[in-house]
């Protein structure tokens, strides 16, 4: 829920945002939008597939057994943490929409190219998992098809290529530097913190030594040509 919690909110500021602040119109519109769709069809992927009907987030529970006694306390200051991530990631967005620059040079577009491949990758990413685990006969199999054979969380690598486009859309601004917080604090979540650390983990602990082997060939986050596994079993000096 805590997850939900900050796609809805982000969503929101966006929308609030983009009435509210003083910059062109059109861009206001643009990255309103963008940022929108972004957190509300992630939202509704996470409602779907990970809430509606569905057991609690393994992630979760494993860590309330961990933190015992405390598993409420930190349950609450998590939550927290959420909303501090939304204000901290709007920062771009307030950055963007304060320009007076009109929407529509070469930076702009680029952004919106960059923010169209990075959703519409990762709700590519999403349903390919989807559909592989919809499949009774894969259960306990690790997911290696489309974007998944080519990287062990492409769902994450497309969410940071979506943050990188406001920086881009910040180059025609004085205080564009600012935009960059997002994609590095969102790199450094998904890829220290929250989001692979655990999914591994996770995934070892339900996959075993099949994980390990696609952990052998496949990149873990920038999708790749996957490696020959007769190369990297190999372990002969001569």
């Amino acid at each position: 829920m805590a997850d939900l919690g900050f796609c809805v909110g982000f969503g929101l500021v966006a929308v609030v945002d983009g009435l509210n602040a003083s910059g062109d119109p059109i861009r206001r519109i643009v990255v309103a939008t963008m940022a929108a769709v972004y957190a509300w069809r992630l939202g509704f992927h996470l409602f779907v597939h990970r809430i509606a009907d569905k057991p609690e987030d393994a992630r979760y529970r494993s860590l309330r057994k961990q933190l015992g006694r405390w598993s409420e306390v930190c349950a609450f200051v998590y939550f927290q943490g959420q909303a501090v991530a939304v204000v901290v990631l709007s920062v771009p967005l307030l950055v963007l929409m304060a320009a007076p620059t009109p929407f529509g040079g070469i930076w702009d577009w680029l952004g919106v190219m960059i923010g169209v491949v990075g959703v519409g990758g990762e709700a590519w990413a999403d349903w390919q998992l989807a559909q592989f685990k919809a499949d009774s006969r894969n259960r306990n199999k690790v997911c290696q098809i489309g974007w998944w054979r080519y990287s062990r969380h492409p769902n994450y690598f497309f969410d940071v290529v979506h943050w990188w486009a406001y920086p881009v859309m910040g180059l025609v601004h004085p205080n564009g530097w600012l935009t960059m917080i997002a994609p590095l604090v969102m790199m450094w979540a998904l890829l220290r913190v929250s989001g692979v650390p655990y999914a591994e983990a996770q995934a070892l602990a339900s996959k075993g030594e099949a994980y390990r082997r696609y952990q052998a060939t496949t990149s873990v986050f920038i999708p790749w040509r996957p490696k020959r596994r007769d190369k990297t079993m190999t372990r002969n000096p001569q």
